[in-house]
């Protein structure tokens, strides 16, 4: 995303050499217990940017620039950004981020014309930010890359500030300027300092299978491993040859905080052919070793134990809600809670545990079970939408809704529950 000025100078590609090299040593040199904390491509440009202020004029170095800030590529760059957000569901993240950066840097560009005594549309000043900067890649890939990412929602949108208000006025520093990328290096710093945590370790101690097609490992983990009950974790499995979505994916934590040091996560693996994670995944041994880079999310049940919840889970997304019924239960807390049990196998996962909480359940089964647990209720259809989940609960306007699932079940039930009181979702989009 960088561009730098090329050269032929010895002196020059002495420069390009060590800054290569000093981004690919940040890698491995600026990182804690296994993660890093700056971005590796911004800390490069960075250094850059610096031995082009140390090296004579004449040796045909250049501070860097991004070539993503180009009007040709406002659209492309718009669109793909707009994905990666909406997926990794930092809309609001990047919406921030934006924000803060054109009002401080049309508000910057309209001081100094002012200073000049030159006038100023600031529609047009806001265009050119908007469609002549990185401002958009910056937000939308960059400022969402996940390992350096703060785990709380709150603390993202915190470090999309400090990054809008630096890149939107940049501050000379000596013979620099704060620009974008030295912005993105603070909110990297921001981010570290909010929540500082590292790689954690993970001993596979079990692993079994709940139904036909979900499994279930078992872990023991060392004891900095701190979360909240609906929370995630990426575990890194590296193998060889790993395909396009890489040696990384997220888990739903199954179990509650008081299970800790044991700790669970299930997930779908009926689906052949396997991706290459999962094929790697099930060559660990128990006793392996396998790293968590962090825990992450903000799908918490409302700290107000007096407000009514619905639980909408579909097939694998049950496993946020496993760990939530069981802290309540670890927790000796009793809550109003409806569950929503979307499922297309007649085999329920956490059936039992499920009907031992006691809570209202009522199944969507495309294949209907068996047998039911008393008090469980089996919707008279097989697909939910918006009529058949207000006709399964009637109160939902009363209710903060928790919906966890593939992402098309969460994109047809959003206008229906929109009803509800609050809306938070969790996607699951598959290994």
């Amino acid at each position: 995303m960088f561009v730098l000025r090329p050269t032929i100078e010895p002196i020059g590609l002495a420069g390009l050499v060590i800054a290569a090299a000093v981004a690919c040593a940040s890698k491995y040199l600026l990182v804690w217990r296994g993660r890093h904390i700056f971005n590796p491509a911004a800390v490069g440009a960075t250094v850059v940017t610096i031995v082009a202020t140390v090296l004579p004029l004449d040796a045909g170095i250049g501070s860097s620039a991004w070539w993503v800030g180009s009007p040709i590529l406002l659209v492309p760059v718009l669109v793909l950004g707009i994905i990666v957000a909406w997926r990794t569901e930092k809309l609001a993240v990047v919406s921030l981020f934006l924000l803060v950066a054109l009002v401080v840097t049309t508000i910057r560009v309209g001081v100094q014309y002012q200073q000049a005594g030159l006038e100023l549309s600031l529609g047009d000043a806001a265009w050119q930010m908007l469609s002549a900067s990185p401002f958009v890649f910056l937000a939308t890939f960059m400022l969402t890359e996940p390992l350096t990412t703060a785990p709380r929602r709150w603390q993202q949108l915190v470090v999309a500030g400090v990054v809008g208000l630096a890149a939107g006025w940049p501050i000379p520093v000596g013979y620099l300027t704060l620009g974008q990328e030295r912005a993105l290096l603070i909110g990297n710093l921001v981010a570290f300092i909010l929540c500082v945590r590292g790689s954690l370790r993970l001993s596979l101690t079990d692993r079994g299978w709940l139904t036909p097609t979900i499994q279930e490992l078992v872990f023991t983990v060392d004891d900095r491993l701190r979360f909240e009950a609906g929370q995630y974790l990426e575990l890194e499995v590296p193998h060889p040859h790993p395909d396009s979505r890489g040696t990384r994916r997220p888990f739903s934590i199954v179990s509650a905080p008081e299970d800790l040091p044991t700790l669970r996560i299930a997930y779908r693996d009926g689906a052949q052919p396997r991706s290459s994670f999962k094929t790697a995944l099930a060559d660990v041994e128990r006793g392996g070793l396998l790293h968590a880079t962090g825990v992450w999310g903000d799908f918490l049940l409302p700290a107000d134990a007096r407000r009514p919840i619905l639980l909408l889970a579909g097939g694998i997304g049950i496993t946020p809600f496993i760990s939530q019924l069981r802290h309540l239960a670890a927790s000796g807390q009793t809550r109003d809670i409806v569950l929503v049990y979307v499922v297309s196998d007649p085999a329920i996962a956490f059936r039992d545990e499920i009907a031992a909480t006691g809570i209202a359940t009522v199944v969507f089964a495309q294949q209907a079970p068996d047998e039911l647990p008393a008090g469980w209720t089996l919707a008279p259809s097989a697909r939910i939408d918006g009529e058949s989940l207000l006709a399964a609960v009637p109160d939902l306007s009363s209710r903060d809704a928790y919906v966890s699932g593939p992402p098309r079940l969460i994109a047809d039930l959003t206008p229906s529950l929109r009803g509800a009181r609050t809306l938070t979702t969790d996607a699951f989009a598959g290994y």
